[in-house]
């Protein structure tokens, strides 16, 4: 291990914080019933039908003592298409603390962030579902996706008051309440009244309002006091709060601070704005290229995490076995190795292999693979 990178040179990795994005997610401000749903919010940058019953489980119920059970707003399998990417800030002073008590979040968010890899992945449709039965209280449709990058863009999404984007506030019933932001435009499959069950469509993931990545925002309160999911206390508490998770699903009720958004490949140096773009989703990369670079998005690393890349080409040969250590803690950043395309070492056509990985405290934390076909250029 700790090979020497023959791509190192021109192109390591991009950690360096002046080339990332600000990335956006939104805090949760309670809206009057004549006020469409909106958020408060602060930025932080890294390197937001029929009659039926509200279900309200209690203490005294058979199979659960949560108070409310939540499905995921999201339809998508957590930890494989999808992921969390912000939990809500429970810490009361000027600091902060996730759920976990790690970093994952930012001073004054409230809600929950649950993301897709790129925008690329809103064009088939990934629907936003209600997390328990309720009643549509507001909403609002007709705010523009449009993936912000720049503090200017941010500013002014906020001058106009639709931090938010489009977005819908649903009673769940006995205090509680839900709302869930940055809903594609023209997608909101509900109306003021409407009673809907959990698991139930009601509108599609998009990038409206101040949002710098793809995800559904949720903050779900009950009497007006926001309360964290994986808890099922105040956030106003701290973190590692005795509690109950609320969510049902096995893979929300376990914390997770660290994980690997995406892996790909590029023939020239990869931005964040880039993958969360969906440049790279599908590149056609033939043996002309200039330099052929494997890339990994990750997110939640801490200062002291190693990252091992591991790259194969089309013909088995290893290109890098190589390690490096992360200099600083990092909501979301990328990395990536490589090689240049030389008379004497061309890049070669078949199938290439990248590995990478994280590593904390000597324990692998993620790891993931993939490959991609290199085409013979013509």
């Amino acid at each position: 291990m700790n090979a020497t990178n023959p791509f190192r040179g021109l192109l390591s990795r991009l950690r360096d914080r002046r080339a990332l994005p600000v990335l956006f997610a939104l805090a949760f401000a309670t809206a009057c019933a004549t006020t469409p749903p909106n958020e408060a919010d602060r930025a932080t940058e890294t390197a937001e039908t029929p009659e039926i019953a509200v279900a309200q489980a209690s203490a005294t119920d058979a199979n659960t003592d949560r108070p409310i059970e939540l499905g995921l707003p999201i339809d998508c399998d957590l930890g494989e298409d999808c992921f969390v990417l912000l939990y809500p800030d429970v810490d009361p002073s000027d600091g902060i603390r996730d759920s976990g008590c790690g970093g994952q979040t930012y001073d004054t968010h409230k809600g929950t962030d649950f993301a897709v890899a790129s925008v690329a992945e809103l064009d088939r449709g990934v629907n936003a579902l209600a997390v328990a039965d309720g009643t549509v209280l507001r909403l609002r449709d007709g705010v523009p996706d449009r993936r912000l990058r720049t503090a200017a863009e941010i500013d002014e999404i906020a001058a106009q008051g639709i931090e938010c984007g489009n977005g819908i506030v649903i009673d769940h019933g006995d205090g509680w309440e839900g709302q869930y932001c940055h809903l594609k435009q023209g997608s909101v499959a509900v109306a003021s009244g409407d009673r809907v069950r959990r698991g139930e469509p009601i509108g599609q993931i998009g990038v409206s309002g101040k949002t710098t990545f793809p995800h559904v925002h949720l903050t779900l309160s009950r009497n007006g006091e926001v309360i964290d999911p994986a808890s099922g206390q105040p956030t106003a508490n701290g973190c590692n709060q005795a509690g109950q998770s609320l969510w049902l699903d096995p893979e929300a009720q376990t914390y997770k601070q660290t994980g690997i958004i995406s892996l790909g490949f590029a023939d020239r140096p990869p931005t964040v704005d880039d993958l969360w773009d969906g440049v790279f989703d599908a590149p056609q990369i033939d043996t002309d290229a200039e330099v052929l670079l494997f890339w990994a998005h990750y997110y939640g690393v801490e200062a002291g995490d190693i990252e091992h890349y591991r790259l194969t080409d089309g013909a088995g040969n290893l290109i890098t076995d190589y390690e490096q250590t992360i200099e600083a803690n990092s909501i979301n950043g990328l990395g990536y190795v490589g090689k240049r395309n030389t008379p004497n070492r061309p890049i070669v056509p078949g199938t290439w292999r990248g590995e990478y990985s994280l590593t904390r405290d000597g324990e692998t934390i993620a790891s993931k693979r993939i490959e991609f076909e290199v085409r013979p250029a013509r």
